[in-house]
């Protein structure tokens, strides 16, 4: 299935049905009086989340949804059928703006949350409602509303516990594939990955997302490269592990440009909770990550781990931490939900 995180869509309501105009002319009833019923109220559009998808694919394929519009009233005091609604079926996490794509309208975060997009106009009046003591044969009737059309935005941002940042041939698809199902394209060339993939990672008695965005360099965030359009996906997690190949020449100057764009990003990635590795420590002696090790930890003044993906090194200790993190921050929203303290259940590795 094809990723997309973006797009847009044309939605309209459906009209109201018009009142009708009628009186009852039967053999042998001499005072008929109007009998014209109401219109139907037009559909609406609803926005709503569901758990089986991951993308807005589907909506690459459609980009116009209409509700159905309201049937007008009839004779004998009938009324007419109310426009059938339409339905935007969006995978958790997805944001909807406004034709601007700056106002947010609403953020569908878990499965069965609805959003009404679109309201349907209300039917307009029969002429049996205009009926009274000195108005006994009506002629008046009230149309139905308008329907109400709109382009809105849908953008994904997927829900995550924790992220994959780095640069280009940071090793993170290898280690996402390493710990969970996922199975991400791995090469040995830049930009391997072109969207965010999500695995699956259980560490000790947590079960977590791990989500892996395409690498930044330098000048992402003025588009250089693929851009930072993916790090969207990881602003909803609650740690970051920020990955650094050990082969390059100077490890510490890539920690610095990916540290540069997230903060020239915004949206607080910048002061996120992260876990700085080391990985291909398998692809170097041992004399030359520990050196690179030590200058990463000098400059961040905190340990960083050495990972290797392909020989298992390191692995279940950063899995470990990024899982006793994610604990953590769980207990902590359940607390700040419920307001009562939370029960220490005991993060076990």
């Amino acid at each position: 299935m094809k990723f997309l995180d973006q797009a847009r869509v044309y939605i309209k309501s459906g009209a109201g049905g018009d009142g009708c105009l009628s009186f009852r002319r039967e053999k042998y009833v001499e005072f008929g009086g109007p009998d014209g019923g109401d219109g139907g109220k037009g559909g609406d559009v609803w926005a709503e989340c569901v758990d089986n998808l991951n993308t807005l694919i589907d909506f690459r394929y459609q980009q116009h949804y209409k509700a159905g519009r309201g049937v007008g009233g009839m004779g004998k005091n009938r009324s007419g059928k109310a426009g059938e609604d339409v339905v935007l079926k969006v995978p958790p996490g997805t944001q909807i703006f406004a034709a601007d794509n700056e106002t947010l309208l609403g953020d569908l975060t878990e499965a069965g949350e609805r959003l009404l997009l679109a309201q349907g106009g209300n039917g307009g009046f029969g002429n049996a409602r205009f009926k009274s003591s000195v108005n006994q044969a009506p002629r008046r009737i009230n149309p139905g509303e308008p329907a109400i059309e709109a382009e809105v935005w849908l953008r994904l941002k997927l829900i995550a516990d924790a992220g994959l940042v780095g640069m280009p041939n940071a090793g993170k698809s290898t280690f996402l594939a390493a710990v969970s199902a996922a199975n991400p394209k791995i090469a040995d060339y830049p930009f391997t990955t072109l969207h965010p993939n999500l695995g699956v990672v259980k560490a000790g008695n947590v079960d977590f997302v791990l989500a892996d965005i395409p690498g930044l360099i330098e000048g992402a965030h003025e588009g250089a490269g693929i851009g930072d359009r993916f790090l969207g996906h990881v602003e909803r997690c609650r740690i970051n592990l920020h990955l650094i190949d050990v082969t390059q020449d100077d490890p510490v100057r890539a920690y610095d440009i990916i540290r540069g764009e997230l903060e020239a990003y915004g949206n607080g990635l910048a002061e996120k909770q992260e876990l700085v590795a080391l990985t291909k420590c398998d692809a170097v002696v041992e004399e030359t990550a520990n050196d690179a090790a030590a200058r990463l930890e000098e400059h961040l003044g905190e340990p960083v781990l050495r990972l290797s993906a392909v020989s298992g090194q390191g692995v279940r200790d950063a899995l470990h931490l990024l899982g006793g993190a994610i604990k953590s921050a769980q207990d902590h929203e359940r607390q700040a939900k419920s307001g009562q303290p939370a029960m220490e259940e005991g993060w076990r590795p």
